[in-house]
């Protein structure tokens, strides 16, 4: 599935404020995808990441009077699972021992609240601007528009294996920064290395 204009998204916005079914059901089959990705990557859990996008589209609809089709739909959209992942490690805390083993000594709650989906993505954004035409080209594809390495390999014309390490290379460049300002590991690994 190609990535479409924002121009899309506003017209599609604009009729599911009205509580246009067919305009929802675009919406979803061009974000599904991607969004069970992002999550899948939090979550390491097919089910729980399943579970994840029906929330997400359920609180679309139920808001969907609400949506302003100026704003990024996008944005809102992986704002919305941003949180309901927090949400869902927190539960783990209180549930498990997880948090406690070596890596992931310096992650507390309080930090994971403080850190945004928006602030982490604009973080991360100017990192990527400091990578290679290509490295950074292919980063945005994969981690930002959710393409996977085949489809990225077919798009740019390339093997899966310069795709794959121009990924490896933007990933050890980007966490080696991340750990430099103290950003929680956790956010970053959760992120950007499923």
């Amino acid at each position: 599935m190609g990535y479409q204009p924002q121009e899309d998204d506003s017209l599609l916005v604009k009729s599911l404020s009205k509580g246009n079914i067919p305009a929802f059901n675009t919406l979803f089959g061009k974000y599904g995808s991607r969004l069970y990705r992002f999550a899948y990557g939090y979550l390491r859990s097919t089910e729980e990441a399943e579970e994840l996008v029906q929330e997400v589209f359920t609180t679309i609809w139920e808001k969907r009077a609400q949506l302003k089709e100026e704003l990024s739909f996008k944005a809102f959209l992986f704002t919305i699972a941003f949180n309901l992942i927090k949400k869902n490690f927190r539960n783990r805390v209180h549930a498990s021992e997880y948090f406690k083993t070596g890596i992931m000594e310096d992650f507390d709650i309080e930090t994971s609240d403080r850190v945004t989906y928006n602030s982490l993505h604009q973080f991360i954004s100017e990192l990527v601007d400091k990578l290679s035409a290509r490295r950074k080209e292919i980063f945005i594809k994969s981690r930002f528009e959710g393409l996977s390495i085949k489809e990225i390999a077919k798009e740019l014309k390339i093997s899966h294996k310069t795709v794959e390490n121009h990924l490896t290379d933007a990933l050890k460049f980007i966490r080696a920064n991340l750990q430099r300002e103290s950003i929680s590991a956790i956010l970053f690994f959760a992120l950007f290395t499923f």
